[in-house]
């Protein structure tokens, strides 16, 4: 079995820390805890991991978040990956600080980056893992917000939440998406 994990982010150091890169963030500690690590390749860096008889291909854009569907369409072609089996991880505004939900498909829920994807994927019906960020910005500020670092009080649970993130990415490659959103939603 094959699996796809993207996850989204913007390029350049200083986003690192930012609320939209939390895509990133993730991938980058679940291929460290599995001593697996990333390689420029083309539009993304890519790595792969080996879990329980299954390859786990982890690969961060190497555009802007709003840009990641070609990135998605080309290492899903390239792969020969199927939807059900491709999960993209991402920020939502719409969910509380901390807040995780794994889906089997839905609308982009206004995030610009799922939107350039379905557009790529011509295709919503894909799963997606998405991670509360909130919405603690003034009406008209939500560019700003998601790309500000996180916040003080959000560091000392960020290490967890990604934890816990990790937990479900590889429950969703192991037991699959509808296991996985009974366990974990």
């Amino acid at each position: 079995m094959k699996y796809l994990i993207v996850g989204l982010g913007n390029i350049g150091p200083q986003y690192e820390l930012t609320r939209h890169n939390i895509g990133f963030l993730i991938l980058d500690y679940l291929a460290s805890k599995f001593k697996s690590t990333f390689k420029s390749e083309r539009l993304g860096d890519y790595s792969l991991m080996k879990f329980k008889g299954r390859s786990i291909h982890l690969i961060k854009p190497s555009n802007y978040v709003n840009n990641s569907g070609r990135t998605v369409k080309y290492w899903s072609d390239k792969l020969k990956i199927k939807n059900e089996n491709l999960l993209i991880v991402l920020d939502d505004i719409s969910l509380k600080y901390g807040k995780l939900r794994i889906k089997k498909n839905g609308t982009d829920g206004g995030h610009n980056g799922l939107k350039n994807i379905n557009e790529s994927l011509n295709s919503n019906n894909y799963p997606r893992l998405r991670f509360g960020i909130g919405n603690e910005f003034i009406k008209g500020n939500q560019s700003n917000y998601v790309l500000e670092n996180f916040s003080k009080d959000e560091m000392k649970d960020l290490e967890i939440n990604i934890q816990n993130s990790i937990k479900i990415i590889m429950s969703f490659c192991y037991e699959g998406i509808n296991r996985s959103m009974n366990k974990y939603n």
